[in-house]
C-alpha cells in the first residue's frame, strides 16, 4: 500500500508564530463609524482574531483536510493538486468543478460529495457524478503560474487534466465567480469534449449595440455599475496594483483575515449576520489555508492577469449552457443577457444563496446540477 505525505504539514513553530502576530495585531486608531459601514467590523473582527489565536483547533481542520481524497498531477510542467471523488454509479458522469475567490477547493466539498454520492442524499446513484476539484493555479496547494508574460491558460490546464490525465473523453463543468469564467472558457475552447456547463455567473458579450439592449438589460447594466462603485474596490486594486497590497495581507494575518470577511459577509445571503451562513470555524480555515500556504498574494494573479489581457475573453459557447442565480450573489442577469453569450438551456433563479453557494446551499446546487446534466449523460 502507498503511503502518501499529508498535504499540509504545519509545524509547531509556525503555529506559535500566527498566534504570536495575532496576538500582537497593531490596530488601527477607531474611527466614528458604525458596522460595517466603511469596511470589516473592528468588533467582529477583534472577536475572530481571539477566537483564531486561542480557541481554533487547527490540527482538527488540518486532519480533516489531509483525509480529502487529493491528488497531483504534472500537466505541462504545472504541477496542479486536484480532489477526486469517484462516483457511485459506474457510468458516472465525469465533472470539474472551479471556485472563485476568495473562495478555496475546501468549498466546493460538502457539493462534490452530494453529486458524487447521491443516494447518501435522498438521491437516485444513477445520478452520480466522478467530481474532479482542481486547486486554482495560484490557490493553496497549486503552485503559482510559471509566467504573467504567457501564462498557461487554466482552461487549458483543466482540459489536459480531465481528458489527457485523467482519461475522460467526455465532462461536465461548473463554477462560479473565477470559476465561471474558465469554465466558460473550457467549453468554448473544447466542444468536442464538454457535454454542457453549469454556471452561477456569466461573461457579457464581447460586444453589443447598446440601441438593441432590452429595458430589462438596462436595468441589471444599471446595477451591475451601481454595484462596482460601491463594492468593487477589491477587484480594482486586485487587477491594478497587486502587489502593493500583498505586503500587508501576507505579513498580517489579521489583515489577511479582514480583507477576506467582509466579501464573505457582503457576497452571501446572510442577512448581515456572518454567523448565519459561515462558522468562526470555517472562515478561519479558509484564513488559515491561504496565510499557511501563503498564497493570497498569488491567489490575485487571475485578477491581474485578465485586465492586462493575458487571459483570453469569452467570446461565444455553444454547448448547453444551464445559469443558476442565487439572490445575494453580485449580480442576477436576465436569461436574454446570457444568451446573448451562450447557449442557454436552463435557467433558474434561486429562492435562497448567495456567492458562495456551494457552501451556503449545497443542496439546491446539487439537485439543479443533476437536473441539468440528466440530460447529457
Amino acid at each position: 500500500m502507498t503511503h502518501h505525505p499529508p498535504l499540509i504539514a504545519v509545524t509547531d513553530a509556525e503555529l506559535d508564530e500566527l498566534r504570536s502576530r495575532l496576538l500582537h495585531t497593531r490596530w488601527p486608531t477607531p474611527w466614528p463609524v458604525d458596522g460595517w459601514e466603511a469596511g470589516t467590523d473592528p468588533g467582529e473582527l477583534r472577536r475572530l482574531v481571539t477566537h483564531w489565536a486561542s480557541a481554533y483547533d487547527w490540527r482538527v481542520h488540518e486532519a480533516a483536510i489531509n483525509a480529502l481524497p487529493s491528488h497531483y498531477a504534472d500537466i505541462g510542467g504545472t504541477p496542479v493538486h486536484y480532489l477526486r471523488f469517484d462516483g457511485e454509479h459506474p457510468g458516472a458522469l465525469p465533472i470539474v468543478l472551479t471556485n472563485g475567490w476568495p473562495s478555496s477547493f475546501l468549498e466546493l466539498t460538502a457539493l462534490a460529495r452530494r453529486l458524487a454520492t447521491p443516494s447518501r442524499y435522498g438521491g437516485d446513484p444513477a445520478d452520480a457524478f466522478t467530481v474532479i476539484v482542481p486547486s486554482l493555479p495560484g490557490f493553496t496547494f497549486s503552485p503559482q503560474r510559471p509566467s504573467l508574460t504567457e501564462p498557461p491558460q487554466t482552461h487549458e490546464i483543466w482540459h489536459r487534466l480531465m481528458h489527457h490525465e485523467l482519461g475522460f473523453a467526455r465532462y461536465g463543468a461548473h463554477g462560479g465567480d473565477l470559476g465561471a469564467g474558465i469554465t466558460s472558457r473550457l467549453a468554448e475552447a473544447h466542444p468536442e469534449a464538454v457535454v454542457g456547463i453549469h454556471l452561477t455567473a456569466v461573461a457579457g458579450p464581447p460586444a453589443y449595440d447598446a440601441a438593441g439592449v432590452t429595458p430589462e438589460e438596462r436595468a441589471y447594466l444599471d446595477s451591475v455599475a451601481g454595484w462596482s462603485a460601491e463594492e468593487g474596490a477589491y477587484m480594482h486594486q486586485q487587477s491594478t496594483r497587486p502587489l502593493t497590497l500583498s505586503y500587508g495581507l501576507a505579513d498580517s494575518p489579521t489583515g489577511l483575515l479582514a480583507w477576506i470577511v467582509e466579501k464573505y459577509r457582503a457576497w452571501s445571503d446572510c442577512g448581515g449576520d456572518l454567523s448565519s451562513r459561515f462558522s468562526d470555524d470555517f472562515l478561519l480555515t479558509q484564513a488559515s489555508l491561504y496565510w499557511f500556504t501563503h498564497s493570497i498574494s498569488t491567489s490575485f494573479q487571475p485578477y491581474y492577469a485578465y485586465a492586462r489581457r493575458l487571459t483570453r475573453r469569452v467570446e461565444r459557447v455553444d454547448v448547453p449552457t444551464a445559469v443558476a442565480l442565487f439572490p445575494a450573489d453580485l449580480s442576477r442577469p436576465p436569461r436574454s443577457w446570457a444568451e446573448r453569450t451562450y447557449h442557454v438551456t436552463r435557467y433558474t433563479l434561486m429562492p435562497r444563496g448567495g456567492h458562495f453557494a456551494a457552501h451556503e446551499e449545497p443542496g439546491l446546487l446539487a439537485d439543479d446540477l443533476t437536473e441539468f446534466f440528466r440530460a447529457h449523460r
